[in-house]
């Protein structure tokens, strides 16, 4: 099964995190440029802690039960699903390559791929793919992305779906799911923007660079939301479900979202530093003089203080992306309520929702 690998049919995006699954069935209508999407349901199921560490499955029932719990309390029949996979084990890389048949770049790849590995590990540990971003007629080149991802690890995905019933049609990775769901809810104006598209998952942070309509970096950088869990609950005593209920703006365990703010900007400004190096890291890569904005995604985004705390470091604008900006409701199936409550933190399941079979 090939990464990009797809057939023409619009799938039920299945986001599998390491605090939750996420689910989120779209229904296409109008053809071409006047296609748009509307959400048919949308539905979160809690993982267990230490179920998924660092990206790896570490209790596949576990897993598996709460995939067959979201799809069963959305009542989702279709069980054709798109699924994603990030952190230590996914590396994605742009290659440039002479202008060449399909054949020939199949097995430039290959050749390319042998440096990509870690020492010690070869193109046999891992499912490698590629998709042509551009071609330049005019200087002979053409731009490649490559994608590596350990067979292990996506086997472990791919077998906690079927546990569930559901059918893995599609293997992505969340960075290109992430610019998925922004090109379906951003403005015609946004299309010359510089904007750097940061999702906040618990264990991992994935990002990427978009350059106009073009996705020119991505990483997948080793900071999560767990960070502030642990610092609230290494300052105040609190329970691990203290603690997330406390990120979420509520009173939990004796402690107010007042009192434990102190503790909350100290990661926010670490993680500024964290992000911060990274965008320098693209900029001075890429020669790109400008940064017009930064969207934040997951379910840290909600952090209290965070954008601001982002926006003061990075000196940019610094907002919540809305993955449902344009895209209808289906008001007999989903809760607006409930939308608006999920909100930013769907937008990996909400790109992988807008794959079709066959996609590139």
């Amino acid at each position: 099964m090939g990464l990009f690998e797809s057939k023409k049919k619009l799938l039920v995006g299945l986001d599998i995190g390491s605090s939750c699954v996420k689910v989120c069935e779209l229904q296409a209508f109008g053809k071409g440029s006047n296609q748009r999407y509307r959400l048919q349901k949308l539905g979160v199921a809690p993982v267990p802690h230490d179920a998924i560490v660092d990206g790896d499955i570490m209790d596949s029932n576990a897993v598996s039960t709460a995939i067959r719990q979201v799809l069963a309390e959305q009542k989702i029949k279709a069980r054709d699903v798109a699924v994603s996979v990030s952190g230590q084990q996914v590396m994605v890389k742009k290659v440039t390559f002479p202008l060449m048949s399909p054949a020939e770049l199949a097995e430039s790849v290959r050749w390319e791929a042998e440096s990509f590995f870690p020492a010690g590990q070869g193109l046999d540990s891992y499912a490698l793919d590629f998709a042509v971003i551009e071609e330049r007629p005019g200087d002979g080149n053409m731009d490649v992305v490559l994608v590596a991802c350990r067979k292990d690890k996506m086997e472990a995905y791919l077998t906690c779906v079927a546990q569930a019933g559901a059918k893995p049609l599609t293997v992505d990775v969340d960075v290109f799911a992430l610019q998925n769901a922004y090109e379906v809810s951003a403005s015609p104006g946004a299309r010359d923007e510089v904007v750097a598209l940061v999702n906040i998952g618990a264990n991992f942070t994935n990002m990427t660079m978009l350059v106009g309509n073009r996705s020119v970096f991505w990483r997948d950088i080793a900071w999560g939301g767990h960070r502030f869990t642990d610092k609230l609950m290494e300052d105040w005593g609190v329970s691990r479900e203290g603690a997330e209920l406390l990120k979420q703006g509520k009173n939990a365990d004796g402690r107010t979202p007042e009192e434990v703010e102190p503790s909350l900007s100290a990661i926010s400004d670490s993680f500024a530093d964290e992000l911060g190096r990274t965008i320098d890291f693209f900029r001075s890569s890429f020669k790109v003089d400008r940064l017009d904005r930064v969207l934040l995604s997951g379910g840290s985004a909600k952090i209290a203080g965070l954008t601001d705390i982002l926006g003061d470091r990075l000196r940019v604008s610094v907002d919540r992306f809305n993955p449902f900006q344009l895209i209808e409701m289906d008001d007999r199936s989903v809760d607006p309520a409930a939308v608006r409550e999920i909100g930013s933190s769907a937008a990996i399941a909400v790109g992988l929702a807008l794959r079709q079979v066959g996609d590139r």
